[in-house]
């Protein structure tokens, strides 16, 4: 679970260093109270979707003003980090309380509010074998956490005091870090206060014009780590290494698209292909298989200021082993160190079934 101190560690950072100190310094708070239930994303944790939960989720933000070139075309989101504590109401899930960074975008004359937040979760009462082998959502104590909230915001209705009611949907999973790993997807409806801590409501917003960018294509190389486990249980964690070389052609100030080529080095195939052949004859699994993959992929990089959000769709060329499909995808940020030089923390999935957390270096020439 490094890789997802990682995450929260770069996206802090990325946070913290947004804005430069001579900005207008304005935080306020919310309190949101939810109410809601599991989405039956899969089968297999049917026998968990039994009561509603419930919980609360904290948010400080800290406002933009256009003191930065990225602001503006963003429509000065605030920046920010939120508490959620959520009670599943089912003994065999227990109770999740996670730590996220956030950014808040505003929509409809900033009376629309969307939260995307990225996190570390800990739960009370994971999978074990012997006292709690029901649950199979989640296979380890800490996890990884995303959740997305759209709310009708309206602040300071008195004085420093406002509203705002939407609705929320929080993920919870290990990324496959450890099985089993069926993990969980609450939708709930959420209404709760907001304040502001400073700031009287007078600061103006201003556009500084970010100087337009014209590039020719650029290669990028990048190397990926992490471990995780296939999802038959107690098959043990293996480290596992990725190469990739794309290209990227920037579209304008705010994205690029990208064309490139990973090489997959999973060590946890090799196991499951060597359990396969031995336990499941019926498969007629040869466990001499090579156990790498080769995928090609197109993809889009959005910038926001020094840290980016990357989405990747690819196809497995080299395939010899069959594992979820040919058709994989990747979601992830990236936190920029000078012109060159990047961390990146991606999941990389097979449509909605995770198999793994990658935590990368890569170089931009």
């Amino acid at each position: 679970m490094k890789t997802l101190s990682l995450l929260f560690c770069l996206l802090c950072a990325s946070i913290c260093l947004a804005q430069k100190e001579k900005d207008p310094v304005h935080w306020n708070m919310d309190v949101t109270p939810f109410y809601g239930s599991i989405l039956l994303h899969n089968t297999d944790i049917s026998h968990l979707i039994r009561e509603h939960p419930s919980g609360v989720i904290l948010g400080f933000n800290k406002q933009t003003f256009g003191y930065e070139g990225w602001e503006a075309p963003f429509n000065f989101p605030d920046t920010g980090f939120s508490v959620v504590y959520q009670d599943m109401n089912n003994s065999t899930l227990g109770h999740n309380l996670g730590v996220y960074l956030h950014y808040n975008f505003y929509l409809l004359r900033r009376n629309l509010q969307f939260r995307i937040g990225q996190g570390i979760a800990y739960n009370t009462n994971p999978y074990d074998k012997e006292e709690n082998f029901r649950n199979n959502a989640y296979g380890s104590h800490l996890m990884s956490s995303t959740f997305l909230v759209f709310n009708y915001h309206r602040p300071r209705i008195y004085k420093n005091l406002g509203f705002k009611a939407g609705i929320s949907l929080i993920h919870y999973s290990n990324a496959n870090v450890k099985a089993p790993n069926t993990s969980t997807n609450t939708f709930a409806f959420n209404a709760g206060l907001t304040y502001n801590l400073s700031g009287n409501g007078d600061t103006e917003f201003i556009a500084i014009e970010k100087a337009a960018i014209d590039e020719s294509v650029r290669m990028n190389l990048v190397f990926r780590t992490g471990i995780n486990e296939s999802d038959v249980i107690n098959t043990g964690q293996y480290p596992f290494y990725i190469f990739s070389a794309y290209a990227d052609k920037r579209l304008g100030k705010l994205s690029a698209i990208q064309l490139g080529t990973d090489v997959f080095y999973s060590n946890f195939l090799k196991e499951l292909i060597r359990f396969q052949s031995v336990s499941f004859p019926e498969l007629e699994v040869d466990p001499t298989t090579d156990f790498k993959r080769v995928g090609i992929f197109i993809g889009h990089e959005l910038f926001i200021h020094k840290l980016s959000v990357i989405t990747q769709l690819g196809y497995y060329v080299y395939y010899p082993f069959d594992f979820e499909g040919r058709v994989y995808n990747r979601v992830g940020v990236k936190r920029y160190f000078g012109d060159k030089w990047f961390a990146a923390l991606s999941l990389k999935s097979h449509a909605a079934k995770a198999e793994a957390v990658e935590l990368g270096i890569g170089i931009r020439l």
